[in-house]
């Protein structure tokens, strides 16, 4: 029996995923990329449910909005957890590529996923992969800022997430379009960036013709964020 729950929360300004997993039988849990504007959202809900949050993970340090990471760290004494390469100030637990964490009896692997930043992590436990910025469903993140790497990005999506099985549930850190999840499988056969028949070259010839907007928090939510959301 899985007794793992995840919970998808939503933040309408940044259009950004925020995912809370517990365990059910010791309410344990972690919350993955928080929103600063929505910690109070976050904490009832954790309230509401019972649970004791022990984990703060962040995908990466976010240039679209300030994270939640500090501030529910005063409320909770949960530990900020950072892949090891995003040069953070601040964090508890700075995880290197395949670190193994104990959830209870759920084991979570961390993924070192660079490219659209240098530091990007991916986090697998039980069938499922939540992805941050790296693989979005029918998309990947932009590679034109904060030591971005389309050549990384691409190499990360297809050499390390599309290893694990098709049935794998996706769960990106953004949305635009209103989709909630999707799969590996359905990934490889549809990603109009990195399915199964673009070719690297395709890729790298593909993001050199995109003029993407600069980011309107930017000047503002990565310093914040590379100190964990302490303005």
């Amino acid at each position: 029996m899985n007794d793992l729950k995840i919970k998808q929360l939503f933040d309408y300004d940044s259009w950004t995923y925020t995912y809370l997993l517990w365990d059910e039988g010791t309410k344990n849990s972690i919350i993955i990329d928080p929103v600063f504007e929505q910690s109070d959202r976050d904490l009832s809900v954790i309230k509401k449910l019972g649970l004791n949050l022990l984990y703060i993970f962040e995908t990466h340090v976010h240039a679209d909005h300030i994270t939640g990471a500090s501030n529910l760290k005063e409320k909770t004494r949960a530990k900020i957890c950072y892949g090891s390469k995003t040069g953070v100030d601040g964090a508890d637990i700075f995880f290197e590529d395949g670190y193994k964490l104990n959830l209870d009896n759920h084991e979570i692997f961390v993924i070192h996923t660079p490219g659209h930043t240098s530091g990007c992590v991916c986090y697998y436990v039980k069938g499922y992969i939540f992805t941050g910025d790296t693989l979005f469903i029918e998309g990947t993140g932009r590679t034109d800022f904060q030591e971005g790497s389309s050549n990384d990005i691409y190499d990360s999506v297809k050499n390390k997430i599309f290893k694990y099985p098709d049935e794998t549930i996706v769960y990106p850190c953004h949305n635009y379009k209103g989709f909630l999840s999707s799969t590996i499988g359905y990934e490889k056969k549809f990603n109009p960036n990195v399915g199964n028949n673009i070719s690297k070259k395709e890729f790298l010839e593909n993001e050199r013709k995109k003029n993407r907007p600069y980011p309107k928090k930017f000047d503002t939510a990565v310093p914040a964020n590379l100190k964990c959301g302490k303005t």
